[in-house]
C-alpha cells in the first residue's frame, strides 16, 4: 500500500500563498490547505504548529521577494523610500497577505532583512543610537498602515467597488451645506480612499521621513 506524499514546506507554502490569492486570513483554515494538498491536518502540524504561525511564514515570503528586488543605493531617506515602495509593490501583487504581515508580523528571514536595512539607514542617518530603534518602529508602524490599508481597497470585488463609489459620491456632492458647510465648499475636490494612493504613500513617508531629518543633531 503506497503511503501519502510528503509535502516539503516550500510545497505547503506555495499552496498557502495560492488559496490566500482568493480567500482573507478568516476564512483561511489549515484543514482547507491539507485538503487542497490532498492530505491531512496533522501531517502539516509537523511544519508549522498553528494557523498563526502558518500564515507568518508565507507573509515573510512577501518580505523576502521585496528584498530580492531591492538594492540600497543613495541616502538614507532614498534608501527607506526605496524599501518601502518595494514593500508596497510586492504586497499589492498579493494583497490578501498584507492583512496577514500587518496583524501577525513575520519573524522569517525576509523580516530580518527588512529590520536590517532599515536599521542600517537610520543609522546612517546620523541620529543617535538611542534614537534609532524609536524611529524604526514608528516607520514600521506607519508602513504597515499604509499597505494593509491600500491593499483592503483592492481586493475589493468591481462591483462592490463601484457601488461605494457611488454611495461617496451621493454623501460627498449631496451634503447638506447647512449642516456640513465644509463638506460641501470642498465637495468637488475631495477624493475618494482608492485614489492617488501611490502618490499619497510616497508624500506621507516623504513627511515622516522629514521629520526624522529635522531632529537629527
Amino acid at each position: 500500500m503506497t503511503g501519502r506524499r510528503r509535502w516539503s514546506t516550500e510545497e505547503i507554502l506555495d499552496t498557502a500563498a495560492e488559496l490566500l490569492r482568493t480567500s482573507d486570513a478568516e476564512s483561511f483554515s489549515v484543514r482547507k490547505l491539507a485538503a487542497a494538498l490532498g492530505t491531512d491536518s496533522s501531517s502539516l502540524y509537523r511544519h508549522f504548529r498553528n494557523k498563526t504561525e502558518l500564515l507568518r511564514a508565507v507573509a515573510d515570503r512577501i518580505l523576502l521577494a521585496a528584498m530580492d528586488r531591492y538594492r540600497p543605493e543613495g541616502n538614507w531617506k532614498q534608501r527607506v523610500t526605496a524599501l518601502a515602495l518595494h514593500l508596497r509593490e510586492a504586497f499589492g501583487e498579493q494583497p490578501q497577505l498584507a492583512a496577514v504581515w500587518g496583524r501577525y508580523g513575520s519573524g522569517g528571514t525576509g523580516s530580518r532583512m527588512v529590520m536590517e536595512e532599515l536599521l542600517q539607514a537610520l543609522r546612517a542617518s546620523g541620529l543617535p543610537d538611542e534614537e534609532v530603534p524609536v524611529r524604526y518602529h514608528r516607520i514600521v508602524i506607519l508602513l504597515a498602515a499604509l499597505i494593509t490599508s491600500e491593499a483592503g481597497v483592492s481586493t475589493v470585488p468591481p462591483k462592490e467597488y463601484e457601488q461605494g463609489m457611488e454611495q461617496f459620491r451621493v454623501a460627498v456632492l449631496g451634503a447638506d451645506p447647512e449642516r456640513f458647510p465644509a463638506l460641501a465648499h470642498f465637495a468637488r475636490d475631495i477624493r475618494p480612499l482608492g485614489a492617488d494612493r501611490r502618490a499619497a504613500f510616497e508624500e506621507i513617508l516623504a513627511a515622516h521621513l522629514a521629520r526624522i531629518e529635522a531632529q537629527i543633531p
